[in-house]
């Protein structure tokens, strides 16, 4: 089964709470913004975003310059059919690592993407659409499993990151100013330790 595939097949037989990522409001991820200097004006782009909440909080508080990739359709439909279609959202159903384009943005975010890109090339396409995408001066957050986080998820094994090694693998252009430890609560209970660094183009 391709990635595509996967992840389609996971959005349409599970529920929102069904999925470990699952989260009702997206706390570490706002509040990241927010010190960014998030407003109405900012332009953001959720990588993965999938059925996540941060796009109802940005519609909610005014943004109409927001972007939301993934590789899952049947993800991004959920989103859409809950904030309604008077969002003025651009939805991109495309694998971070493959061809696609969008103007510069102010913020990048991506919360569990990178770790799942356990090869080089894979790493290396993502980081050539970051920098391309994200204005000068601009900020990407990037939350991966911690060190002590889960070795896989879904099925799939990823790579977890310090705060440290996450900015060393993303390499020059791109300066670490924020880490945060999360400890994420799955729907079932269980606890996943979360690094969430936030960085500023240089």
């Amino acid at each position: 089964m391709d990635t595509r595939d996967r992840w389609n097949t996971i959005y349409a037989t599970r529920s929102d709470r069904q999925v470990s990522w699952f989260e009702p409001f997206p706390a570490v991820s706002v509040r990241m913004m927010e010190a960014a200097g998030l407003t109405s004006e900012t332009c953001v782009m959720d990588v993965g975003g999938g059925d996540s909440r941060l796009v109802d909080y940005l519609v909610e508080h005014g943004l109409d310059c927001v972007a939301v990739l993934d590789v899952a359709g049947s993800a991004l439909e959920r989103a859409k059919a809950r904030i309604g279609t008077a969002a003025d959202v651009t939805w991109i159903e495309a694998d971070v690592t493959a061809d696609w384009s969008l103007k510069p943005m102010d913020i990048w975010h991506d919360r569990a993407v990178f770790h799942f890109l356990t090869g080089a090339v894979a790493r290396t396409r993502y980081r050539a659409h970051l920098l391309q995408t994200l204005k000068a001066h601009g900020t990407a957050i990037i939350a991966t499993f911690a060190p002590d986080g889960p070795a896989r998820c879904s099925g799939l094994p990823v790579a977890r990151y310090s705060p440290e090694a996450l900015a060393a693998e993303l390499g020059e252009g791109l300066r670490l100013v924020e880490s945060v430890r999360h400890l994420h609560p799955t729907p079932w209970g269980a606890i996943q330790p979360f690094q969430y660094s936030r960085f500023v183009k240089e």
